[in-house]
């Protein structure tokens, strides 16, 4: 048992390592930043699906950011109120703290440690560790986020999200003004 586990494992590798980030989107929009991106009131719509059953759980949001701090060392504080079709709600409120240009920290109620941010070629990257409640408990899961605008200029935030460091499920959310 315990080496069709192991042999399990090791085939799953290559397949993990080649999803372990979000696709770049091949006809980007504008570029964005984090504040460009959250700053104002906002709402989205998204899934949350898991690859090997194919279970998916769509959610809504309404977001509100607001931006405090002089250029270099500004913080973006981006309230979420997230209901779920089955029913739940949530609500979360991301800090960010910018820490050069491009750069950011972030930290939220539910993140492992702090979330780094990459503002490059028009696109924001964002990688952190939640501990994901669901109906069926909590999960440690991490987070590979590709932030992105389409030419309509709605901002598309697509994830990767491994559990144990194994890719294991996808995040879309489309954000309008």
């Amino acid at each position: 048992m315990q080496r069709r586990t192991l042999l399990l494992s090791l085939a799953t590798l290559p397949l993990a390592a080649c999803a372990s980030a979000p696709a770049i989107p091949s006809e980007p929009g504008p570029p964005i930043t984090l504040v460009s991106a959250f700053r104002g009131r906002t709402t989205g719509r998204g899934h949350f699906r898991v690859w090997l059953t194919g279970d998916e759980r769509r959610f809504t949001a309404r977001l509100n950011g607001s931006v405090t701090g002089p250029s270099g060392a500004r913080t973006l504080t981006v309230v979420e109120d997230f209901v779920y079709d089955d029913g739940q709600q949530d609500r979360l409120t991301w800090i960010f703290r910018e820490t050069g240009p491009g750069r950011w920290t972030g930290k939220r109620e539910d993140t492992v440690g702090e979330a780094a941010v990459i503002e490059e070629d028009g696109r924001i990257r964002l990688s952190y560790t939640a501990d994901f409640r669901s109906p069926s408990g909590i999960t440690r899961l991490g987070f590979q986020d590709i932030i992105y605008s389409r030419p309509d200029g709605t901002v598309v935030n697509d994830a990767v999200v491994s559990r144990a460091g194994i890719p294991v499920a996808s995040v879309r959310f489309v954000i309008r003004r």
